[in-house]
């Protein structure tokens, strides 16, 4: 079975896909059979492949960077807002299930798609990246939750919680974050990514044990800030990242989808960015328990 590692954020819009989109590549480069996986996605940014299936762009963008072809499996729940419709569509494993009320979703009968979809992908690659959404500390959600913490426990994953330090309150959103999960929760959490760092880096130092003795784990790097034109899956991204430059409909062509070399140059640049700026060496100790 493939061994998973978590990348959640203390909020929308941290960096959570580009870096799980960089690690996907990451791994690829070390030798890896590698797939990305996201329980669930809400997002209008979709594309329909050869088989007919549709899913999140950022899984098709992440599948790419790991040189796989991309399927329904590592996205098996969308909820696609519609101005046609009232609540969104439910997209399950790929096809249009229902218009429904976001907040009326009964969860739990979703995981066992969820837990199926993600074994199967465990069965194929040697490593899966999980991408989480939001924060996984919205204390009013957590009881059902089955895209943070509740993915992180039937994975049996490790985390690395991101931050975005260009928002301001890099300690206040690790600690706050941390402090908020149940004991079981912070056992999954095993490092901190501080992201889109802006300035010399070195001159963090101090923070950098500030956040690892207020949250009891390592920091695994600093990220500096870099402009790409790769999309964040949110759409309250803080604009550090522009939008796709071909629109989601260049990607829907219909039952001729293949993958697209066109951000391969892309793909690695990230890669290299974040490899340069991350303890990949703790990192893989951490994948490997």
């Amino acid at each position: 079975m493939g061994k998973p590692l978590m990348i959640q954020g203390t909020a929308s819009g941290v960096g959570k896909t580009i870096l799980t989109t960089a690690l996907c590549r990451i791994f690829r480069q070390d030798g890896y059979s590698v797939a990305p996986f996201k329980s669930q996605n809400m997002t209008s940014n979709t594309a329909t492949l050869e088989t007919g299936e549709e899913l999140a762009i950022s899984q098709i963008l992440q599948a790419e960077a790991a040189g796989i072809v991309p399927c329904a499996a590592m996205n098996p729940i969308v909820l696609k807002p519609s101005p046609d419709i009232k609540g969104v569509q439910l997209i399950l494993n790929g096809k249009l299930h229902d218009s429904i009320d976001a907040y009326e979703l009964d969860k739990q009968s979703l995981v066992k798609e969820i837990k199926k979809a993600y074994e199967a992908l465990s069965s194929q690659y040697d490593i899966i990246v999980i991408e989480g959404a939001g924060s996984p500390v919205e204390l009013n959600l957590n009881k059902d939750d089955i895209v943070n913490m509740g993915i992180a426990k039937l994975a049996k994953a490790p985390v690395l919680l991101v931050s975005d330090i260009d928002r301001g309150g890099v300690f206040a959103s690790l600690y706050g974050t941390v402090a908020l999960m149940s004991e079981w929760e912070r056992s999954h959490v095993k490092a901190t990514i501080v992201n889109r760092f802006r300035g010399e880096v070195s001159y963090f130092k101090d923070g950098v044990s500030i956040i690892e003795e207020i949250t009891g784990v390592p920091v695994a790097g600093i990220v500096p800030y870099i402009e790409l034109s790769l999309p964040e899956e949110d759409e309250l991204g803080s604009g550090s990242y522009s939008r796709l430059r071909t629109q989601p409909e260049a990607l829907r062509k219909e039952s001729e989808y293949t993958l697209d070399s066109s951000r391969e140059d892309e793909y690695d640049l990230i890669a290299d960015h974040v490899r340069k700026s991350l303890n990949m060496e703790l990192i893989y100790k951490i994948l490997n328990g």
